[in-house]
Formats: structure tokens, C-alpha cells, sequence
């Protein structure tokens, strides 16, 4: 008994008692905290997209205290920390990062849900949603957007348009999260995982730029170490995943301690221009994936700031940094809306055919 006290468990007088009534361990509670409902999830999930509440806001089109106070209360609800907020932006905690999966993967069932519901019921059409990451090229995205507008509309078929980060493996259109999504093959289209289709457009590659002082300014080209040896700025990483970590790689094989510089703000190439050429010492930077591969003018526009602010555009010798643009959808989709896709990257590829390759 003495034992049994040690251990806090109480005392058996009676060993029928003890017979007669098993014990029963308390179960711990798996049901979702009261008061969280599934627009503190679209917000959760909007803010760790965005990176910034800023960001997400205007995303939603809600104003930013608002949407600070539905976190902070999602946070009560469950009742630790989600996310932490820097100069940066903020960063997933432990528990938020699990959550981010969760949210994910219930708000892309309840879509699916009602969609299909709809349907069922002949109140809805079918519909097709499509991420487009703000790194791609211009006017690779003009066109790629121009076809499937004209495509879906003469099948009618509802067009939603996504804008968020895809990774490496495409991770939200494999969850079903999105359909469809333009973006950066990395490792080629035979590395993706099951049950995604993919055409690709063709291969680009970025635009380096360096200070006008520096040797290889006049040669128009820089070697990978060369590169390697600079301060680059670069990303930030959330923006495009799979070309920045590939890149990475790729330039630790000269300088296995090199990282890049995050720009000083997001989509302002003159700005990281003009900040590169005042750092002391001066930088380079590199944009995203904006040029044909291998070609000194490319299918795709290069873009030509105002002002260099003394800063030069090169080549980088041998075309080591490159990413191939695809159009990738789920498999399990509808033929129907995989033939839109398709047809849509056939005519989106200048001027070779595309190929098709299926994950498996």
C-alpha cells in the first residue's frame, strides 16, 4: 500500500472491489479548443505564406491590427505561441509549423468538400486553381495567364489565382491545396513525386550584376568562384524555395561557406542595385530566373533599371545557375481541366514542343 501511495494510485481494501471495478485511464482531449473557427486558420495559414502580417493583410484585404488580434486569439485558444515576429518578418515556432501542415490540410478539404458539393447540386462550376509565384519571368507569366484565361473560359470553367511560394516538390498542389502551379523545376521533371504532371517551357536562368570596378566587368562574364568570393544579394529564400536553395548548392561547390544577402526590400531590383554598390565593400546581385538559358538576349525580357547605380550586368561562365520553367498540375485532377493544362503549356513553349513527364 505504502508502494501504491509512493506512485499515487489509492489504496485496494477489497479485493473483490478492486475486482469488480477495472480502472480507467483518463483519455488527454484531441478536440479543437472553443472558439476556433476556420477563418483563424485562412489567417494563420495567409501570415506564414506572406511572411509579414503586413503582407497578409493586404492579401486578405483585411487591415492589419485586425488580423494581428484573430492571431493572438488563435494563439489563446490553443494556448502557446505560433509565430515570432522579427525584423525579418516571422518564423513558424515548433508548434506553429505543425499547425501550418494541419491548417493546410483542413482548409483544402473543406474547399474540395464544398466545391464538389456544389457541383453535385448543379450550383457551381468547375474549377481550376493555379498558383503564380511573383518570381517568374514577366512575360512568361503573361502568357502562360493569357492561355488558360482563354482556355477556361471557353470550356467554362471558374479560373482562381493563387500567389504563393511553390517549393522543390510543389508541395501545395501535391496536397491539393492548389491544381496547378508555374514554376522552377530544379532537379528535372522526372524528380517529382507521385501523382504530379508536368510540361516544361523552357530553361532560364538569372541576371548577375557586379560592380562596374571589378575585374570581370570588362571581360562581360565571371567565373563560379569569382562569384562565390562576393557578397550576393539574393532571395529572401521564402520568395522561390527551390531555385535558392538549389543555387545555394551549387555555389558552395566553390566556397562551401557562402551564403547570400537577403535585399534590402523585396521586389525593387534598383534598390538592391544601389544598396549593393555603397556596401563596403561593394556586392553583387542576383536576380531571379529571368533570362532563356545560354542566350545573350533570351525569348523572355530582361529587366533594365533606370538606374544602375554603377553596377554591371555579366554572365556567369559555363551557365551553372539555371531552372527549368514548368506547368504542373495533379494527376487526380479531371480530364477535362488537365487538357486545358496542357494545351495551355503547348502553346505557352517557344517555339520547341513541350514535354510531358509524369511522376511515378
Amino acid at each position: 500500500m505504502e508502494a501504491q501511495a509512493q506512485h499515487g494510485l489509492a489504496p485496494v481494501t477489497d479485493m473483490k472491489q478492486a475486482q469488480a471495478e477495472p480502472v480507467r485511464l483518463q483519455q488527454a482531449d484531441t478536440r479543437a479548443p472553443q472558439g476556433l473557427e476556420l477563418r483563424h486558420l485562412r489567417y494563420f495559414v495567409a501570415v506564414a505564406d506572406a511572411g509579414t502580417f503586413t503582407h497578409a493583410a493586404e492579401r486578405l484585404f483585411i487591415a492589419q491590427p485586425t488580423l494581428s488580434q484573430q492571431i493572438a486569439r488563435l494563439e489563446q485558444a490553443i494556448g502557446t505561441p505560433l509565430l515570432v515576429r522579427g525584423r525579418d518578418g516571422v518564423q513558424l515556432t515548433t508548434a506553429g509549423a505543425v499547425l501550418l501542415d494541419a491548417a493546410r490540410d483542413v482548409l483544402s478539404l473543406v474547399d474540395h468538400g464544398v466545391s464538389r458539393t456544389r457541383q453535385a447540386a448543379g450550383l457551381g462550376r468547375q474549377r481550376l486553381r493555379v498558383v503564380m509565384p511573383r518570381t517568374l519571368p514577366e512575360a512568361l507569366t503573361v502568357t502562360t495567364a493569357t492561355l488558360l484565361r482563354s482556355a477556361t473560359t471557353a470550356a467554362d470553367v471558374d479560373l482562381v489565382w493563387m500567389e504563393t511560394p511553390l517549393d522543390a516538390g510543389f508541395s501545395p498542389i501535391r496536397q491539393h491545396q492548389a491544381d496547378a502551379g508555374l514554376g522552377w523545376l530544379t532537379d528535372g521533371p522526372d524528380a517529382l513525386s507521385a501523382p504530379l504532371d508536368a510540361m516544361t517551357l523552357g530553361e532560364f536562368e538569372p541576371d548577375l550584376w557586379i560592380p562596374a570596378v571589378h575585374p570581370a566587368a570588362s571581360r562581360g562574364t565571371i567565373s563560379l568562384p569569382e562569384m562565390a568570393s562576393l557578397q550576393v544579394i539574393h532571395g529572401p529564400r521564402r520568395a522561390s524555395p527551390g531555385t535558392y536553395d538549389r543555387w545555394l548548392d551549387i555555389l558552395r561547390t566553390a566556397d562551401p561557406h557562402f551564403a547570400f544577402t537577403d535585399p534590402p526590400l523585396r521586389h525593387s531590383l534598383p534598390v538592391a542595385l544601389a544598396f549593393a554598390a555603397t556596401a563596403d565593400p561593394p556586392a553583387a546581385v542576383l536576380t531571379g530566373s529571368s533570362a532563356a538559358a545560354g542566350t545573350s538576349s533570351g525569348v523572355i525580357r530582361r529587366l533594365r533599371p533606370a538606374d544602375t547605380a554603377e553596377m554591371v550586368r555579366v554572365g556567369i561562365a559555363g551557365h551553372p545557375l539555371t531552372a527549368t520553367a514548368a506547368l504542373v498540375w495533379n494527376g487526380d485532377l479531371p480530364r477535362p481541366l488537365q487538357q486545358i493544362l496542357f494545351d495551355t503549356a503547348d502553346g505557352a513553349t517557344p517555339p520547341a514542343p513541350a514535354s510531358l513527364s509524369r511522376a511515378g
